[in-house]
């Protein structure tokens, strides 16, 4: 028997559509490495510059991506929070769920979990107690990985050569008064993190706000992200944080001993060198 053959489409490329197109342009988009420019996601999907202008410029509108510094696209919000829910049935996440009821509770402050995306922490789970006021710590909230608890956790848990690439990045930005952008400085916020098992963000991040936060990793010591809570200045003073700092500390290890982490995974971090930061 023979097979029909539509000799129209023979040795003809198939044509992308719309759909396709715009897909390949979020993929090049969600790539690590970060953001990334306009003629380099032209490069990589082989469409023109200007049709990937036009979704980019569609995507931004509707939160997939955001522009940034120098021309620059990266993932947005809302494609973060669906990256948030497609890992909604990691292992990790379960894990983290009950942990951060059980924080929300004991402390009264709102318990967070988040990953790393490239130089930033991305909030993936929170729990939230009732209040008259909310934090902006929702699913899909990032912040830079040197200005937030969860992010200096992280970053006090990983290889010295992954640290070293975020803290002497050029132009660190400061969120706050307060906020640590010389490498030194940074390192040594990260030192005593690393000594103690969890990071404080003293008002890096925000004005008024403070957050504890501490590593969580995975059976071969990798950081797999951070739980921690964070909350006002004045009802997360330095006598709170040195009473729910060991707190936060011990469910980040509960989760991390679930997925198969060996205590008391805490972090080093490479001195710092000679002059660096004068």
């Amino acid at each position: 028997m023979v097979k029909a053959v539509n000799t129209r489409s023979v040795g003809r490329e198939v044509v992308k559509g719309p759909v396709d197109k715009a897909m390949e342009v979020l993929e090049a988009l969600a790539r690590p490495g970060g953001p990334h420019r306009l003629g380099e996601i032209a490069r990589r999907t082989g469409l023109a510059k200007p049709t990937v202008h036009r979704h980019l410029r569609t995507m931004a509108e509707n939160g997939f991506a955001e522009p940034a510094e120098g021309g620059t696209y990266r993932a947005g919000p809302r494609l973060l929070g669906l990256a948030a829910a497609a890992l909604n049935e990691s292992r990790a996440l379960e894990l983290a769920r009950p942990a951060l009821a059980d924080l929300r509770q004991r402390t009264g402050h709102v318990a967070v979990y988040a990953v790393r995306h490239a130089s930033e922490a991305v909030c993936l789970e929170q729990s939230e107690p009732a209040r008259e006021y909310r934090m902006d710590t929702r699913p899909g909230h990032r912040s830079p990985l040197h200005t937030c608890g969860v992010g200096l956790a992280m970053l006090s848990a990983m290889p010295p050569e992954d640290v070293g690439a975020v803290l002497d990045a050029p132009g660190l930005d400061a969120h706050t008064a307060h906020t640590p952008t010389e490498p030194a400085a940074l390192r040594a916020v990260l030192a005593q993190a690393a000594l103690r098992g969890y990071a404080v963000d003293d008002e890096y991040d925000a004005p008024d706000v403070r957050s504890v936060a501490a590593p969580v990793l995975d059976a071969e010591g990798r950081v797999v992200g951070a739980m921690g809570i964070c909350g006002l200045a004045f009802t997360l003073d330095p006598d709170s944080v040195e009473v729910f700092g060991p707190m936060v500390r011990a469910a980040a290890r509960t989760v991390s001993a679930g997925l198969g982490a060996q205590p008391p995974a805490l972090g080093v971090v490479k001195p710092a060198r000679r002059g660096e930061g004068r």
